[in-house]
């Protein structure tokens, strides 16, 4: 049975998984109306629903184990974005507070003694090891490409491909 303190910190994660694919989809819905960049709106729409599995697979935890997992409401997502840069920059500002957030469920089950929530939150820190790991990938090669639309069109054309050692 969850406590009360850890069945809030996992609603809260809930919350912020739901948020996360709702800003992978807007990141989507802006980077397919941008020309030449197919690839990149898929890999942001493939990264949406990843981060809502995530949050079923918290919802499905909480209730699970005696919870009430509760369906949150979102905030607006940034609609729009400066360029393709700026886009993926605030990926990995967003994978870093997915991280943190995680982070804090763990300290909040390990003070509760919920080893089994402890336990399954771990899937989650391994996931955001690739996930921040990935970002900073992105993040480095748009560093290195610049304003070269030719380097545009490669990273475009290799990042679905594009895979962290591990993964």
């Amino acid at each position: 049975m969850l406590s009360k303190t850890v069945q809030a910190a996992l609603n809260e994660q809930i919350r912020i998984e739901a948020e996360s694919s709702q800003v992978y989809l807007a990141m989507a819905s802006w980077a397919e109306i941008q020309p030449g960049i197919n690839n990149v709106t898929e890999f942001f729409y493939k990264h949406s629903d990843e981060e809502r599995m995530h949050m079923l697979k918290l919802i499905h935890f909480v209730n699970e184990r005696g919870g009430f997992a509760t369906v949150p409401a979102l905030p607006q997502p940034p609609l729009t974005f400066p360029s393709i840069k700026h886009a993926f920059a605030a990926l990995l500002k967003h994978e870093i507070f997915v991280s943190e957030s995680i982070n804090n469920c763990i300290d909040i089950a390990l003070a509760e003694k919920d080893y089994a929530t402890h336990n399954f939150l771990q899937w989650y820190v391994a996931e955001q090891i690739e996930e921040e790991a990935l970002a900073r990938t992105m993040n480095d090669k748009l560093e290195l490409i610049g304003d070269d639309k030719s380097g545009l069109y490669l990273f475009d054309k290799d990042i679905l491909t594009i895979s962290i050692a591990g993964a």
